[in-house]
This record gives structure tokens, C-alpha cells and sequence, in this order.
């Protein structure tokens, strides 16, 4: 498993991509209740095959942060019948790829291979969804893992400690606040029991989504399916998710993290905002768009203002992370110039999202935000795997195949008024959290 694929953060989803050229995607379910998308994509011979669970960091039982992601390395220790490292030696034999990743709402597995071994791979995942073998042999030294991961993403990084403290002052009610690979003194805690239970739980078909992307027919998938994930028992009803709701904010909160290993202070703002699933008609797309004016490369408000006019910054930008099961994240930061102290960049933050709103957006400028957003999406198809993770994160955040289909017509609909209300609701400094990344001998009001 990849450092990069399981370190610890969030994890941020680029906007859902059109209908892809090669052919139509399908989907369907299996008796057992497995959700099953099939995705079209014929220029090269081969296949991605992804697993999602419907549960992440955010289902993790409380006192027990960081099970989703332990069990995520235990999913690889392997199973009855076939034994650790079977499964990863055989894809390595056939010249594939593969990885997990564990976000707040969903832990997903995938391949990539030839496209005729991909009934070998729906096998192989098939049959760990059902017999995993733990021991307390295999289950100590792999927390003991965990936690050396912890401390070399987490505690020995001060961006990771600022972004910890940011979410955890952000969500204090919501368990969005709690870090995805969980927090070092709970996670101590964490043995087999724990693993067996949360794994009999959530790993279950009804819970599970399968895509496949690539040289295939529908058809062929779905044919490939039934074989091999049909005859895994269901366990009932899916998990519900019953999370806690984050109660509004009426404070402004500002977090600060002062470390000897900064050589370059950083600045962020995180506000609560809706996400796809949660928002009302039109407030999504319209956050979308928003979040590209403001900060999507050298060409939005943020760059322009801050670095080319106002020589306060070396780079500024945003993001919104539309792609969540409750209500999520929409980003602001910035990197000062030397010199320049961050409530004075905090400051000018104000300035330029106060004057957008006062004066709006641009015709053309809307228009052109919203050409890029739906292009980026079109060219991304080029990406097999982005293709994959984007059905099946949406379809795991309470999304539809159609939900992503037609995001490009949902982009086109936003208008400058849309975008100004947006901005106006949802960036409000009271439903934020702001961050300062400092030296040690560096006070916040510098």
C-alpha cells in the first residue's frame, strides 16, 4: 500500500467528469445487494477494478478512532483461503497496480490489470470481503504500523498538526473533526476484537459498491459479477449512517500552530459548507464554480488580488470538497510574501471576498469559470482510474449515476447570481476556522 494513498488528511475529489466517450455506463445491483457500475473505456486492453465500502473515518465507533483505516492495512494480511501476500504476488506476476484508501465516508480497494484477468481479481476481492484471518500475531505488529505512520505524517508535520486542529475546532460535534487514521491514544487501543467487529459490520455486500472501468462490455460484468460476488451471503440491511449534526457556529475561531521546523508561515480558512448530497438545488454547482473564481489557478480573484496586485502573497487559491455523505469543507489559503504578517493577509482575504460580493462576477469571467470546470472534467476522462473513483466516491457519498452525469449541465445552469448568494451564505466568517502556520519565535499578530 502506497504512503501517499494512506497518509492521513483529507481527501479531496475532483469534480465528476461527463458522460465518457467510449460507451454507455451501467449499473446495476445483484440480488446479495451489491451495487455494481460498469464503465465503458476501450482504447487500451486493460481494466481498473475498484471495491468501495460505504464507511470511512466517520463511522469509525466512538473511543475507536482510526478502525476504518486499521482494518484497511489488515484487508491485505490475508484470508481462509488465500494467504498473506497471495493476492498482491499474483497481481505483481500479471503486471498490475494496486492500492486502498480510507476517506471519511467510504475505504476503497482497487486493480489495475489486463482486462482478461479481471474475473481472477473479482475472486480474489470476493473472497476477502468474507474471510479475512486475523490473529493477534498479524493484528499487534500492523497497529504498531499505524501508529509509526501517525507519527511520521501527523506529529512530526506542522501543516498536519495545523490542518488536525483546524478540522477538529471546525467539526467539534461531527466526526468529520476526528483525523482519518485516528487519534495516537485510541488507536493504541485497537485489537483484533475491534477489527472482526467493525469488518463483520460494514464488509458485507449490501455495503459494498463494485466499478469497473475499461476494455469491458456491461454485459461481461456483469455476467463476471454474479459468478464471483453473487454467492457472498448478505447480512441484512445496509449500515445506516446516523451521524451526529455540527451545531452553527456563532464565534470566529482562529487556530495557531507554532513550530521550529517552519521555514514558510502558511495561512487557510475552512468553512462548514453543504456538500453535493446535502445542499439544496443549485447551491452545489453553484460552490463549484464559486470556489474556481476564487481560487482556481493564476487566473481567479484570490491570485490576481493577493500576488499580482497586492504583493501579499506568493500563491493563493480555494477548493470546496463537494464529495461528502453530510455537510463538508470549502477552502480558502495563501502563502505570504516575506515580510508579511498573516493577520495582515487574513485581513486582505476579507477585503477581496468582501468586494465580490459588493460587486459580483463578471459575465464573461462566469462564463469562462464554468467553460474551464466543465473542460477539466471532459479531459480528465483520459484518466481510466479517475473515471473509476469518481462513480464510485459519488455512489458512496449518497450520489447517483445520473447525480455525475449530469454535473456538466448543472455548471452550465449556474448563474452570477447563484455564485454571489453562495458566497454570500456560505463564507461567513462564523462558520469558519482560521489557521496560522508560524516559526516558534514568530507571535500570530506579527
Amino acid at each position: 500500500m502506497s504512503p501517499a494513498k494512506n497518509e492521513p488528511g483529507l481527501d479531496p475529489v475532483q469534480p465528476a467528469p461527463a458522460r465518457p466517450a467510449a460507451g454507455v455506463v451501467e449499473g446495476f445491483r445483484l440480488a446479495n445487494g451489491l451495487t455494481v457500475v460498469a464503465i465503458p473505456d476501450r482504447r487500451a486492453p486493460v481494466v481498473t477494478h475498484m471495491v468501495w465500502y460505504r464507511n470511512g473515518s466517520a463511522d469509525d465507533p466512538p473511543g475507536k478512532s482510526g478502525i476504518a483505516h486499521f482494518l484497511e492495512h489488515l484487508m491485505f494480511k490475508g484470508t481462509a483461503t488465500h494467504p498473506q501476500g497471495e493476492f498482491s504476488k499474483r497481481i505483481a506476476e500479471i503486471g498490475g497496480q494496486e492500492n486502498a484508501f480510507t476517506g471519511n465516508d467510504y475505504t476503497a480497494y482497487f486493480q489495475r490489470v489486463a482486462k482478461e484477468h479481471l474475473g481472477e481479481l473479482m475472486a480474489f476481492e470476493a473472497d476477502r470481503m468474507t474471510g479475512l484471518k486475523l490473529t493477534d500475531e498479524v493484528v499487534t505488529p500492523e497497529r504498531d504500523v499505524v501508529l509509526e505512520e501517525r507519527r511520521m505524517h501527523c506529529d512530526a508535520d506542522p501543516s498536519a498538526q495545523l490542518n488536525e486542529a483546524v478540522q477538529a475546532t471546525l467539526f467539534a460535534h461531527h466526526p468529520y473533526g476526528t483525523p482519518i487514521i485516528g487519534w495516537a491514544h485510541e488507536i493504541e487501543t485497537l485489537d483484533r476484537a475491534d477489527a472482526l467487529a467493525y469488518y463483520g459490520r460494514f464488509y458485507t455486500p449490501e455495503n459494498a459498491i463494485l466499478v469497473v472501468a475499461g476494455d469491458i462490455d456491461p454485459q461481461e460484468v456483469r455476467a463476471l459479477a454474479e459468478r464471483h460476488y453473487g454467492p457472498v451471503r448478505p447480512r441484512g440491511d445496509a449500515p445506516e449512517r446516523r451521524r451526529p449534526k455540527e451545531p452553527l457556529a456563532a464565534a470566529r475561531r482562529l487556530v495557531v500552530v507554532n513550530d521550529e521546523k517552519v521555514e514558510q508561515p502558511s495561512w487557510q480558512r475552512c468553512y462548514v459548507a453543504p456538500s453535493h448530497r446535502t445542499a439544496a438545488p443549485g447551491e452545489s454547482p453553484a460552490l463549484d464554480v464559486l470556489a474556481h473564481l476564487l481560487g482556481g489557478g493564476q487566473t481567479s480573484l484570490l491570485y490576481r488580488k493577493l500576488v499580482l496586485e497586492e504583493h501579499k502573497a506568493v500563491a493563493a487559491g480555494a477548493y470546496y470538497m463537494g464529495d461528502a455523505f453530510d455537510d463538508t469543507r470549502f477552502y480558502l489559503y495563501a502563502i505570504p510574501v516575506p515580510g508579511a504578517s498573516l493577520p495582515e493577509l487574513d485581513a486582505a482575504v476579507d477585503r477581496v471576498l468582501g468586494a465580490f460580493v459588493e460587486t459580483g462576477v463578471a459575465p464573461a469571467e462566469l462564463e469562462r469559470a464554468k467553460t474551464r470546470l466543465v473542460a477539466e472534467a471532459i479531459y480528465a476522462q483520459d484518466s481510466q482510474f479517475a473515471l473509476a473513483r469518481w462513480y464510485g466516491a459519488s455512489l458512496a457519498t449518497g450520489q447517483t449515476i445520473e447525480d455525475v452525469q449530469c454535473w456538466p449541465e448543472r455548471i452550465e445552469a449556474v448563474s452570477a447570481d447563484d455564485v454571489v448568494a453562495a458566497a454570500r451564505k456560505w463564507l461567513d466568517r462564523r462558520r469558519a476556522v482560521t489557521g496560522y502556520l508560524l516559526p516558534p519565535d514568530q507571535p500570530e499578530a506579527a
